[in-house]
């Protein structure tokens, strides 16, 4: 089967406070939608990505999304129903068989849930993850009226998973009343639903409380990592001098397979470090023609995707950059703001350094630049965090 997700993003989350709606804001420093994406991106069966955005937002889901590639992007309506509808035409439109249908403003996305809902379609048009209910339930307005009775009744969580042609046939036939999810939609119409086993990590955002919630419940699951990166190339004349992303007018440039840049080297060498996946030339080997004269901010956005593959967050990196000449310190901030946009973190997590060896070595006799950085992140534990 080719498999869709649609992440329906198109709401403002008014209860849950913030400049911005509630898919933008951020927990582990990055936005809520791009925790379901890189989630999705993740999972092996997830063929294509579909968002389902509000066309006043499409300004921050460009900032949110990065450098990030998704199949398809396309307005919502006036009402969820009319948003998931976008999506599924989009689904068909891109050969889909099936789709994974999920709320933004549940960020954390467990790949073993979507392991569930695509084996539960192997035998029914659509199912959805759920948890039991262990409060007592109780009836009324302002005063006690009554318990009602647990037995049967569950806690309804997205993604939901629906063969496609069954889904859309179901909301042909529909109409326009309101609906809570699709998989109501898919029952009214005739269609078994499966229920599978929910996780209590696909809990939604919708009040300010459950940011510090999420952020908490984040790092008590998450381990800290840091790595050192360190990389040297020599001066050339004819060559031209990138230097942490920057094209810096000198006399002479860095010479390598690709544009040599020391700095962004060196950063990527760290970030690899920090999930023990080897150095940069062996995602990049110089032997290979594909990377001649390649600019090295895609070695570093190639790190940093890595990380987020495995739910890692960039918390901070810091360079230091050595050599007599250039001077560094006016291009310091320009190199700060590049290297947070690749890496898609905020500039006050980029530290740029500069230092010389008072005229000893190579570096201290023009022939060469050194760069070394830290990488601190955070991972998930590869153990049960108590």
């Amino acid at each position: 089967m080719t498999t869709a997700a649609i992440i329906v993003a198109a709401g403002n989350g008014i209860r849950a406070g913030g400049d911005v709606p509630k898919q933008y804001q951020r927990v582990g420093g990055r936005p809520l939608i791009t925790l379901a994406v890189d989630s999705f991106t993740a999972h092996s069966s997830i063929d294509h990505i579909i968002i389902v955005h509000g066309a006043e937002h499409e300004a921050l889901l460009k900032i949110a999304l990065g450098a990030r590639t998704v199949s398809a992007i396309v307005p919502g309506g006036t009402s969820r129903q009319d948003s998931v509808r976008a999506g599924l035409i989009a689904a068909k439109s891109i050969g889909a068989d099936c789709v994974l249908i999920h709320d933004a403003a549940r960020p954390f996305i467990p790949s073993d849930v979507i392991d569930r809902l695509l084996k539960a379609l192997e035998t029914a048009p659509g199912a959805i993850p759920v948890l039991p209910v262990v409060d007592t339930l109780a009836r009324g307005a302002d005063r006690f009226e009554a318990v009602l009775p647990r037995e049967g009744v569950h806690r309804v969580q997205t993604p939901q998973a629906f063969q496609l042609d069954a889904l859309m046939a179901a909301h042909e036939s529909w109409g326009d009343a309101l609906a809570t999810d699709d998989a109501q939609v898919l029952a009214v119409a005739g269609y078994d639903v499966a229920l599978i086993t929910g996780d209590a990590r696909l809990d939604k955002i919708t009040l300010p409380e459950d940011f510090t919630r999420m952020e908490q419940a984040m790092n008590a699951s998450m381990i800290n990592r840091t790595a050192l990166g360190y990389d040297v190339h020599r001066l050339a004349a004819g060559e031209e001098l990138w230097l942490g992303g920057l094209l810096i007018p000198h006399d002479k440039g860095l010479a390598g397979h690709s544009d040599a840049d020391v700095a962004l080297h060196a950063i990527t060498d760290a970030l690899l470090g920090t999930i023990s996946a080897g150095d940069i030339g062996t995602h990049f080997p110089p032997s290979d023609v594909q990377w001649k004269g390649a600019r090295s901010a895609q070695f570093v956005a190639h790190a940093a995707q890595l990380i987020r593959k495995q739910g890692g967050v960039i918390d901070y990196v810091d360079l230091t950059i050595i050599c007599e000449a250039p001077k560094i310190g006016p291009h310091r901030e320009a190199m700060r703001s590049v290297i947070a946009d690749i890496l898609e973190i905020p500039e006050a997590s980029v530290s740029v350094k500069a230092t010389t060896t008072e005229g000893l070595g190579f570096t201290g006799r023009g022939e060469g630049i050194a760069a070394q950085a830290l990488a601190t992140v955070r991972i998930p534990a590869p153990w049960p965090v108590a």
